[in-house]
């Protein structure tokens, strides 16, 4: 086929392009090879371990909820205490579901009327973010009756009076939490009396196949070789991509086995020691006088490194309006503390942790490895508001954490504590209030007696 040089293109121009086209391919041989692909570094694998490992807690939980017999889009009802992951609340009757949405079906729940007592139920994403709660603090003009749980822009018709709540994700996870006050029989029959049900019939979304690994055992390499199955889930946090194109070329790179290797070692130094490093302070909190609280909480933006850390060891947290956590794990001295020695809290009188709860306050005490309530001889876990508390005589409290109870201490005020077990204390706050909620507040110092 022969080319024809338009009319107008002069004679000097045509031979220019002439020889241009010749030597082309002169030109391309002589193009620099490219450059080398960007070696991974050992920061890169902790970036992308820590973010990777977040999601991976998740779907190991769900992993476990499923083959311990839950069903999607169903409620169940768990008995007081009778709950399976670190650090539950245990002033809660719990219920716990998975819920699966799409464009043509919600999930329905029904809220009974709960009067005088805290409860929410917290729907969260497959990342550990919270993405709502339904109580009467967010829906005061509806604080209880019919609610639909869509997928954002489903087209779906509800019956009338029910309160549509839309969220960005198709898998959830959802836990209904009615404070257990004084009478548990009655938060148990409110607890019943949630329910859940799917609108239509929804195409169920697969459980995924991820690592599954002791909790208290770390993944090493291998949690990547999971890493196209986790990141299916969408994270809804903006800027999350640079992290998860990390993720990925770490996850094609170990096909070698010596990358396999390096990636394995470097997780085993920098990655292991950089949670190490951020644990004490829950990621990017603040500690003061043995206690730490997290930045934040429930809803994380870009701090994936406090979610990892939360999900590890508190999974499924609330958002911080709804609560606030303080871990104290050090007495004054800066010392662990031992389920073998005894302690002691004051909280002055104008700084009484029911002053700053608008619901409830309560502290418990966990293995600092299990993060497992300390087992003891009356089954009594916690110390909160609702105890036989006794008070100093200038208005101020004391407690007591000891494996045997100090003499003229009132029952109580003793929290039982395991001899040769290393643990920690989480103080809660409820519906934070005053110097809690805007943060100011930190607890008193833990004494070593």
């Amino acid at each position: 086929m022969s080319m024809r040089l338009p009319a107008a293109l002069g004679a000097t121009a045509a031979t220019w392009l002439v020889t241009a086209c010749l030597q082309a391919p002169l030109a391309l041989a002589q193009t620099p090879p490219a450059a080398p692909a960007v070696a991974i570094t050992d920061q890169d694998i902790s970036d992308a371990y820590i973010y990777l490992l977040g999601r991976l807690l998740v779907t190991r939980q769900q992993q476990l909820d499923f083959k311990d017999g839950m069903q999607w889009n169903t409620l169940y009802h768990r008995k007081p205490g009778a709950v399976d992951w670190p650090n539950p609340n245990l002033d809660v009757a719990y219920s716990e579901a998975w819920v699966g949405i799409d464009e043509k079906s919600c999930t329905q729940v029904t809220v009974p009327k709960v009067v005088d007592r805290y409860y929410t139920v917290q729907f969260l994403n497959g990342w550990g973010e919270t993405l709502a709660n339904i109580n009467e603090r967010e829906y005061p003009e509806h604080p209880n009756g019919e609610f639909a749980v869509c997928l954002k822009d489903a087209k779906v018709s509800l019956p009338a009076d029910t309160q549509r709540i839309d969220v960005p994700a198709r898998t959830l996870r959802v836990l209904s939490r009615v404070e257990l006050g004084k009478d548990w029989s009655e938060a148990e029959r409110l607890q019943h009396q949630f329910k859940m049900r799917p609108s239509g019939s929804p195409q169920l979304p697969e459980v995924p196949k991820t690592l599954i690994f002791e909790g208290q055992k770390l993944p090493g390499v291998e949690a990547f070789d999971s890493a196209t199955v986790a990141l299916q889930e969408p994270d809804i946090n903006p800027g999350m991509e640079q992290v998860q194109a990390k993720v990925r070329a770490i996850a094609a790179a170990i096909a070698d086995p010596a990358e396999r290797a390096r990636v394995d070692k470097s997780i085993h130094t920098q990655a292991f020691a950089d949670i190490a490093k951020a644990s004490p302070i829950i990621g990017h909190g603040t500690a003061r006088d043995g206690w730490a609280r997290p930045a934040t909480v429930g809803t994380y933006g870009d701090d994936y490194l406090t979610r990892t850390l939360v999900n590890y060891g508190g999974i499924w947290a609330n958002t911080q309006k709804e609560v606030i956590y303080y871990r104290g794990g050090q007495d004054a001295n800066g010392k662990t503390l031992d389920g073998t020695q005894s302690y002691s809290l004051t909280f002055p009188g104008k700084q009484l942790p029911a002053s700053m709860a608008n619901y409830y306050w309560s502290i418990t005490a966990t293995n600092a490895k299990t993060f497992l309530v300390l087992p003891n001889s009356l089954n009594r876990f916690s110390v909160n508001d609702q105890a036989d508390l006794k008070y100093n005589q200038d208005g101020s409290l004391t407690l007591h954490f000891a494996p045997s109870k100090p003499q003229d201490v009132a029952d109580g005020n003793w929290l039982p504590t395991a001899p040769g077990q290393i643990y920690r204390l989480v103080l809660r706050f409820y519906g934070p209030k005053g110097d809690v909620a805007s943060g100011e507040y930190f607890p008193p110092v833990i004494k070593h007696l």
